[in-house]
């Protein structure tokens, strides 16, 4: 069995390695897992992690979780450019200086939006005004903080070549995009990133890895997602708490 990856491209950190995958032309077998549908929770996925997160990396017997892990690893097995994954220190410590940052100030941040006005509604919660707004202030100062620690004047967040922070950054900022947030209004220097890395990667792949999350407000109105099963309330009750 060759390189399988277990992905929903609903899910930001899914949709960072099904790119960088695809980009870099590595051969894989999709293993999609309907996140909305509760399949992070079978029995067979648990088998695969028992986290019930997505992504999962599985190479032969070897399993792997955690986007970056996942992403560091393909890289390096697969030898592809440098520019991804510099092997001068410096310039790779760089990355990784922005991927802890990304992870403390982006990752959990930016996926809020999608639970104030899609998973709860699907499960009958609701989240407070207070707390979407306060959310849509901690992105604000993240995105300034985004602008002026990382990008700079450069043309990407660690330097003049996209890396994996690039990716990474992309696919979290899509998520409110998709659900009406103009975060690039008023911030030029982002917006210009936004179109370099998309640029590079190219419309087709972003689009393919897009079209899922671009439409799940349309999908939402409608009423045409997925009803998660009774098993998955819980812990979507859970996450839907522990927005600050």
């Amino acid at each position: 069995m060759g390189l399988e990856l277990y992905l929903d491209l609903m899910s930001q950190p899914s949709r960072a390695v099904y790119i960088f995958a695809k980009k870099n032309g590595i051969p894989f077998e999709l293993r999609t897992v309907e996140v909305l549908k509760g399949q992070h929770l079978s029995k067979e996925f648990l088998q695969v992690n028992s986290l019930h997160r997505v992504p999962v990396l599985k190479d032969g017997d070897f399993i792997l979780t955690e986007s970056v892990a996942i992403l560091i690893y393909l890289s390096i097995k697969y030898q592809t450019a440098d520019y991804w994954y510099p092997p001068d220190l410096q310039a790779r410590a760089r990355v990784h200086e922005y991927l802890g940052w990304h992870a403390d100030c982006i990752r959990g941040t930016f996926g809020v939006s999608l639970w104030t006005q899609v998973m709860a509604p699907l499960i009958g919660a609701q989240v407070p005004e207070e707390k979407v707004k306060r959310n849509r202030a901690i992105m604000d100062q993240a995105l300034q903080q985004l602008e002026d620690k990382f990008l700079g004047d450069r043309a990407f967040l660690t330097g003049q070549q996209l890396t994996l922070a690039d990716l990474m950054a992309l696919e979290e900022l899509m998520q409110p995009v998709a659900l009406g947030y103009d975060l690039f209004e008023g911030r030029p220097r982002l917006a210009a990133w936004r179109g370099r890395v998309e640029a590079f990667l190219g419309a087709e792949l972003c689009q393919e890895a897009h079209s899922p999350i671009l439409s799940i407000l349309e999908q939402a109105v409608k009423k045409t997602l997925p009803v998660p099963p009774p098993e998955a309330y819980p812990n979507m009750l859970l996450r839907i708490a522990k927005i600050p």
